[in-house]
Formats: structure tokens, sequence, C-alpha cells
């Protein structure tokens, strides 16, 4: 190969790297309820909480009153939470009854792409992921253990892994389990 092409090659290489670093930067525009788009991952705040859940999902639909309850337990501390229904094809009429008759109270945003589900490395609903203030994926997983597998859940959880990476990114320390495998309902990808 010769040395201009080699020249050549490197810098478009370059400009496809700096595309990429400043659109994962900028995080991907999905839209509310009212179709407007939106960012969750962009913006002021400690930290972002992205919590994937599905208008049939029941696994997700009893954490519900656990994520109020972190929000409410997080939000004063400048953390940001965000509902993100991720399924390709989720109405928004069904996500926003939902949320309604969930009493979520939170900002909620349609992914039908995936594009926040990729960024968060989330496949199943419900799975909770935590950015920190830079944008960095400190957490993915589940939100608590009170579900061992499908079928089989505990009458109370034993570990908190949610509110434990929310700590821990809120003192600036290292999460301890970054990643921990949460049990729910398969996110439906778009195929495009």
């Amino acid at each position: 190969m010769s040395a201009a092409r080699a020249t050549s090659l490197l810098s478009t290489v370059a400009l496809l790297l700096t595309a990429v670093t400043v659109t994962a930067a900028q995080g991907p525009a999905v839209t509310d309820l009212d179709g407007r788009p939106v960012a969750p991952l962009d913006g002021a705040g400690r930290a972002t909480v992205l919590l994937f859940t599905a208008v049939d999902c029941p696994i997700s639909d009893r954490y519900a009153p656990e994520v109020r309850r972190l929000a409410a337990r997080f939000s004063s501390a400048g953390v940001r939470f965000w509902v993100v229904y991720a399924n390709a094809g989720e109405r928004p009429a069904a996500a926003r009854d939902h949320a309604a008759a969930f009493g979520y109270g939170l900002p909620v945003a349609l992914d039908p792409q995936g594009q926040l589900a990729s960024q968060a490395q989330a496949t199943v609903t419900p799975e909770a992921a935590v950015f920190d203030g830079a944008g960095h994926l400190a957490y993915h997983g589940r939100i608590d253990d009170r579900y061992v597998d499908f079928g089989v859940d505990r009458p109370a959880p034993t570990t908190h892994d949610l509110a434990d990476a929310l700590t821990a990114v809120l003192a600036g320390a290292p999460v301890s389990r970054p990643a921990v495998p949460a049990v729910g309902c398969t996110i439906v990808r778009h195929r495009p």
C-alpha cells in the first residue's frame, strides 16, 4: 500500500471515529409521549437512570412501586430518572396509559429503534442503566434480586443493586458490580 493511500485511509478512519465520538457524546435522540425529540442522556445531573419497561411485562409492572421509591430517594441528590419503553412498535397511547396506571410520574422516552437500549446494554424489562455525570455507563442490570428466575421470586429482595450503584456513583466510587443480569421480558428490537 502506498504512503498516500495509507494516509488517506487513516484520515478517513479518524473522521469516522470523530463522528462516532460526537454522536455518542450527544446521546441518541428518542421521543417523548407527544412525539417531541428528547435526549435523556444529555443535560445536567450527577447521574441519569434509564429504567426500561414495557406495557405488557408483568415483572416490570411489579417493580413500579420500587422505581417510584428509588426516584423519590435519589432525585434530590441530582439523579435524573427516565422510564424508557424500548419495544419496537410500542404505541405512545399505550405507553402513556401504562405510565399513568402505574403512577410513574417520571419523564418517559419512547425508544422503538433501540438506541437507548443498545447504549445501556439493556436486553430485558425491567432493567436499569446508570450513567454517571460524564455520560459513562456505570451500571446496567437488575433493580434488585427479588426475581431469581421466571416464576421464582422472593418475598423481599436481599440485594439492592440499583440503589447500591447509585450510592457508589454519587460518592465518586466505582460500582462494585457494574453489570448484573436482570430477569424479565425480552426487549423486542426493531428490524429494518
